[in-house]
């Protein structure tokens, strides 16, 4: 299943939704495909969609999705990041009148050098490779990926290995 979540802002984000719901439509995604659609004006055809959707439900979403793809609101993305899915990100931008500046396109692309941790779609018309290609875009990211954790573990068990060859 794939879900897609454009949060509560009040400008619509009809780029995004109208194109996953061409993806659906032409048969380029074959799986469900559900969309929290916010307070946008189109209304998906060929997708389950709802307006809002109480948090407990968004966390089910999310949960049993393959696939998320958010605006790029950091609640929106934190929480399959918190759940250890990599989303597709599509900042909402100013000159598309889905927000009033540029800040998710500047925020996601910070995060997105930095943590290499999501999947940014800028152009929508990317949006169709980055589906297509997800399983095999994220298992190339996962192998990149450095963890503080793990890297915290790794020099904790040298040091406690050091300090027991020592006695």
């Amino acid at each position: 299943m794939i879900f897609v979540t454009v949060g509560t802002h009040e400008q619509p984000f009809d780029r995004l939704i109208e194109c996953i719901d061409n993806l659906k439509k032409e048969g380029n995604i074959k799986e469900e495909v559900i969309i929290q659609t916010g307070f946008s004006t189109y209304e998906p055809k060929y997708c389950e969609w709802k307006n809002l959707l109480p948090y407990k439900q968004m966390v089910e979403n999310v949960s049993k999705a393959r696939i998320v793809i958010t605006h790029g609101g950091p609640a929106s993305f934190i929480m399959p990041l918190q759940m250890g899915k990599i989303p597709i990100v599509v900042p909402r931008q100013k000159k598309y009148n889905e927000h009033v500046n540029d800040h998710q396109v500047e925020f996601v692309e910070q995060v997105a050098k930095r943590m290499e941790n999501i999947l940014v779609v800028e152009e929508i018309a990317d949006m169709k490779r980055k589906i297509l290609e997800y399983d095999k875009l994220v298992n190339r990211m996962k192998k990149r990926q450095n963890s503080n954790n793990e890297r915290f573990n790794a020099n904790f068990a040298q040091i406690v290995s050091e300090i027991i060859k020592g006695d």
